[in-house]
């Protein structure tokens, strides 16, 4: 695909206005996402540069990789009461590109200073609730400006190193992702504002009060996006809740860096809370909290069942005021499934990238897909071409590399065993990759193996790396294989595709995996959800499915209030069908 085409995947959009009919006049409104007399900026997409060779948005790029290289380790912090905090315990991230080379050195919050910033963002809280909507909504707008802008490259720059993402990457996340959220949750937070009862009594007024939730929101975000981060605080707090947000050790500079960009833009010194460290040792204060009200999470299906575990035992408990919001999104073990009719080339195309792209690391990545046999050869052949042309790198140093290093020792040590585990068994067929090279950096070869049932451990476990597990089926058991696809993937359900030109097998695959995915696409990979275009989330293990991307997850951080107002006197308490008193 041209690096054209790649660019209008991302075109700014232009969204028309609804219609609303009012029942109580027959006439028709033209109204904004906006919450009276203000209208908001209308949504769109940030257009991404291309970063060809020679290219302004490149060179700029490459002096913020230099100058960040030259400023290593850089020093991260724990922030409550609007500024940094000292500790006497602090963690190393190593470079995953270089793991001898710390690129980060945080600080581990103690239960104290866990405490201590819960009670900063308590004490902000009404004031922060009782700021108008528009100018919280005004912060978010400023901060993706200073985002697509004056730190587009530092963000960029940080995620390259940091995360080992290649520039592409590393754009489509931390700079446009990231603003996409702050800009597009001001247009979704102000469409639940706007949703008013439309039906009333001659005399009488009803409305809506949304609150925000009655104590604080833990945020938990995950290493792989920087702008998952902006997005689990920026969602609860544009409906005026306070946040503790607990970056992943594997991504504290570059959520710092957004933190900092929020206090630029206006943000309240003590909304949100930055606090590093040891998960438990947070995880433990803020659960135990009377004032825990909500839990906005991006993670591995496992923690999620241990944290939701926690939650039902205080509920039990009568340990908190109310009963806790609780929004993840966790594991997949995401599928391609081709039908004999399929364009094979888009399809190999497709899967490689749904596969190796960003190393594999996106929950949405391909893992898993089903072929037909009449088409497995031409398939597989050019999956393996396709495959051979990829470039690894390392991701400032090589700056053209299709893949950089995985995250972290204990990511190469798991993906490792899997394919020492996998090159021994004889019902494996390695067909591309199997190695691996952890000598300088966390590097994975991409890898794709074949196996003879869709049983196999290789389409049940979560890998979260650039392993790929292939299964042949014969063609006249498209049918019957649809239920396998739907059977296996550890009973996980994020994304999943079919590749086919015949409508009836698009419409028997649609309608068979219908709770296989949350994201289910036709025609294209299982990556790269645009905000705005294609909500995300997915169900089963894989999560609550409160659609990132859209007004639904906004909705789970609001607590709304009913109000009815009457403007005559009740001169009676009798009704009709009431016997006459006399």
């Amino acid at each position: 695909m041209s690096s054209s085409t790649l660019m209008n995947m991302r075109t700014a959009r232009s969204f028309a206005p609804r219609l609303r009919l009012n029942p109580a006049r027959p006439l028709v409104q033209l109204r904004g996402k906006a919450t009276t007399p203000f209208r908001l900026p209308d949504p769109r997409n940030e257009p991404n540069p291309l970063y060809k060779r020679g290219s302004e948005e490149r060179t700029k790029l490459e002096e913020a990789l230099v100058k960040l290289r030259s400023q290593l380790p850089v020093q991260s912090s724990v922030f409550y009461n609007g500024q940094a905090q000292k500790s006497a315990q602090s963690w190393d991230q190593p470079l995953p590109a270089e793991h001898q080379t710390t690129f980060t050195n945080y600080p581990l919050a103690t239960k104290e200073q866990t405490k201590a910033a819960i009670d900063a963002a308590l004490g902000a809280k009404q004031s922060w609730q009782d700021t108008p909507f528009v100018d919280r909504a005004a912060i978010f707008l400023k901060a993706a400006e200073l985002v697509t802008g004056k730190y587009r490259y530092d963000l960029i720059a940080a995620t390259m190193l940091g995360q080992g993402k290649n520039i592409w990457q590393g754009e489509i996340d931390a700079a446009a992702e990231l603003a996409d959220f702050f800009r597009l949750n001001c247009n979704y937070a102000a469409e639940i504002l706007e949703r008013q009862p439309t039906r009333g009594s001659d005399g009488m007024w009803s409305r809506l009060d949304y609150r925000p939730l009655e104590g604080f929101v833990y945020s938990i975000s995950p290493f792989n996006f920087t702008a998952l981060g902006g997005n689990l605080i920026s969602a609860p707090a544009l409906m005026g809740n306070v946040v503790i947000w607990k970056p992943s050790p594997s991504n504290v500079y570059a959520s710092q860096l957004v933190y900092n960009i929020l206090l630029e833009a206006g943000l309240p010194k003590n909304v949100i809370q930055f606090v590093t460290g040891d998960p438990k040792t947070i995880t433990d204060v803020a659960l135990s909290h009377r004032d825990f009200a909500g839990l906005n999470f991006i993670g591995s299906s496992d923690v999620f069942r241990s944290l939701y575990g926690r939650i039902g035992e205080g509920i039990a408990k009568k340990t908190y005021r109310e009963f806790p919001r609780v929004v993840a999104e966790t594991s997949g073990k995401n599928f391609h499934l081709i039908h004999p009719t399929a364009d094979i080339s888009s399809a190999v195309n497709h899967t490689i990238r749904g596969s190796f792209e960003y190393q594999g690391q996106k929950c949405s990545a391909t893992s898993r897909v089903y072929l037909p046999e009449s088409r497995a050869e031409e398939f597989l052949t050019g999956l393996k071409a396709g495959v051979k042309e990829i470039t690894m790198g390392n991701p400032d140093k090589d700056l053209e590399a299709f893949m950089g290093p995985v995250i972290h020792g204990r990511s190469f040590e798991k993906i490792k065993s899997i394919i020492d585990r996998s090159n021994k068994d004889p019902s494996v067929k390695l067909i591309a990759g199997g190695d691996y090279d952890g000598s300088v950096g966390y590097y994975i070869n991409p890898t794709v193996y074949q196996v003879d049932t869709p049983d196999h451990q290789l389409f049940n476990e979560e890998i979260f790396g650039p392993v790929l597990a292939v299964y042949v089926y014969p063609d006249a058991e498209w049918s019957s294989t649809l239920k396998k696809v739907d059977e296996a993937g550890g009973g996980l359900a994020l994304t999943g595709a079919v590749f086919a030109q015949d409508r009836t097998a698009i419409r028997e695959a649609e309608d068979a995996l219908r709770y296989s995915a949350g994201n289910f696409y036709i025609n294209c990979k299982t990556t790269a959800a645009l905000i705005g275009q294609q909500s995300f989330g997915g169900a089963r293990a894989s999560g609550t499915n409160d659609k990132a991307g859209s007004s639904d997850v906004l909705r789970r951080f609001t607590s709304p209030r009913l109000i009815k107002e009457e403007f005559f006197p009740q001169t009676g308490f009798t009704y009709p069908s009431n016997h006459s008193i006399h």
